[in-house]
């Protein structure tokens, strides 16, 4: 398995250590993992051009690193979103990023399970998982809408969603269920 980790952590802090013991635990049965610190990357908000889909398919116009990461995210077979919750949620990096995936997406629509959803670009789709950091603030109402969020992001891109975790879950156990699907 290939894990790609976009880390979310708009300045390092110990979730980056976290995230370094998961990929280790990976990496020490077998598994290829690489991480990326999105806060050191040049990184646009998604413009809502639709370049992506009509002029240049699969290709965004936007001239930034995104182009680095979406062969990446094309290769994996989990895309691990992680980030510390910032008011209740994953932080603007993350969410960014997340923005950004439309070129992965084909314009086209297919009827899933009685709901719309857009067709695959690839044949290879990376499952989805999320680790986040909770603050002392946030509250169980918190995780579940983030949980949520990415179980939703999952099923909009018809992807496999294997992951929840947060930096309280012992790392074993979270690359035990990241490995489990």
């Amino acid at each position: 398995m290939h894990c790609l980790i976009l880390n979310g952590n708009p300045k390092p802090s110990g979730f980056d250590d976290y995230l370094a013991r998961f990929g280790r635990a990976l990496e020490r049965q077998g598994h290829a993992v690489e991480r990326i610190d999105l806060r050191d990357l040049n990184l646009s908000y998604c413009a809502g051009c639709w370049t992506c889909w009509w002029k240049t398919p699969g290709l965004c116009a936007l001239k930034d690193d995104m182009a680095d990461i979406y062969p990446k995210m094309v290769k994996a077979d989990l895309v691990l979103w992680s980030s510390p919750l910032v008011l209740g949620t994953v932080s603007a990096l993350l969410k960014k990023v997340q923005d950004r995936f439309v070129p992965i997406a084909h314009p086209y629509i297919e009827l899933v399970d009685g709901e719309c959803h857009h067709r695959h670009r690839y044949q290879h789709n990376a499952d989805v998982g999320v680790i986040v950091e909770p603050t002392a603030e946030d509250t169980d109402a918190d995780l579940a809408i983030t949980l949520e969020l990415f179980q939703r992001f999952s099923r909009n891109t018809r992807t496999r969603f294997r992951l929840f975790a947060t930096t309280t879950t012992p790392i074993e156990e979270a690359a035990r269920e990241a490995l489990a699907a």
